[in-house]
């Protein structure tokens, strides 16, 4: 049949749901090992370029990275219009800080990975995605658990960014989605300042986890807002939280927006701009009725540990 011809003998399957898995064909492993915290593979797949996958969960993917990592990153500093001091808890790749020196305002970025190994693998065979970022020198990266540099630092930021793998059980990161963590993210934030938070998945049948973690934010913080992006190389739009003491402004006008980016960025964009920053800012009905029902909050005796992993078939 035209248009039903399989190319991969090598599948990455990402188990979703109980019933549901998504797949990718790979044509090339580039690297794997088993760190002290979790499982890595680099590949390459037939349609979506070369991929992160962390525990069998997939984390970005070279052709449709962009659109996850400038709606993780830029709301926040829009948001705040002047940022100086970004935090960033994860990351691994790379994409996320390069995002953020786009930004001509930003003196320092501090990044901080549990996991040295795959930092190391990503800055060898994923020059796409970090595009030297780390050689910067208003970089800063910390090998460390992220815990315990908060527990210690003094130093406080004007955007936190916690771009975390997804709290699985066998993962590092569940600990880091709950309201012990975002209260120690929340201590070292500067008056004014935003904490941005990749929240999972939106689709229906797994929008609770994402209106769970909104909630154990909004026992943090004053102002809480849902927000999302298509993501194709995850098989659903993804969810995200930015989170302030300040209110946060969800109908920003787009020739604002624009005319901000021209003035303090580099530009670059390929998926945000001020008509697409209004479009994500706007929560979709079903997932504000699943936050305005929801009254869990994580916490590290009781904390968030999302479905699945995956698994190399």
């Amino acid at each position: 049949m035209s248009g039903s011809e399989l190319k991969a003998d090598l599948w990455i399957n990402e188990y979703i749901t109980s019933w549901d898995i998504y797949t990718h064909g790979v044509t090339k492993v580039l690297a794997y090992q088993q760190t002290p915290y979790q499982e890595m593979y680099i590949v390459e797949t037939g349609a979506f370029g070369k991929g992160l996958v962390l525990d069998g969960k997939w984390q970005s993917c070279t052709v449709d990275e962009f659109i996850y990592h400038e709606a993780l990153v830029h709301p926040a500093l829009i948001a705040h219009q002047n940022p100086q001091r970004v935090l960033v808890l994860g990351g691994g790749e790379g994409a996320t800080i390069r995002e953020i020196l786009r930004w001509n305002t930003v003196e320092k970025v501090m990044m901080i990975d549990i996991d040295g190994q795959v930092v190391e693998a990503c800055k060898q065979h994923l020059p796409e995605m970090h595009q030297n970022a780390f050689e910067d020198p208003r970089v800063e990266l910390v090998i460390a658990d992220a815990l315990k540099v908060l527990d210690t630092t003094e130093e406080t930021w004007d955007i936190i960014i916690s771009d975390l793998s997804d709290p699985i059980e066998s993962g590092p990161s569940f600990p880091l989605f709950t309201k012990e963590y975002f209260t120690k993210l929340k201590r070292v934030l500067n008056p004014g300042g935003y904490v941005m938070v990749q929240a999972g998945p939106i689709s229906p049948p797994e929008v609770g986890d994402h209106a769970r973690l909104v909630s154990t934010l909004k026992a943090v913080f004053d102002e809480v807002t849902s927000l999302s992006a298509p993501t194709p190389s995850y098989g659903r739009s993804w969810g995200f939280a930015l989170c302030s003491d300040v209110a946060i402004n969800t109908k920003p006008q787009p020739e604002l927006v624009d005319k901000l980016l021209s003035d303090k960025t580099k530009g670059g964009y390929r998926f945000i701009d001020g008509i697409t920053l209004l479009g994500i800012l706007q929560t979709p009905l079903y997932i504000r009725k699943a936050i305005a029902e929801e009254t869990t909050v994580y916490t590290l005796k009781e904390p968030p540990k999302f479905f699945g992993t995956g698994a190399m078939s």
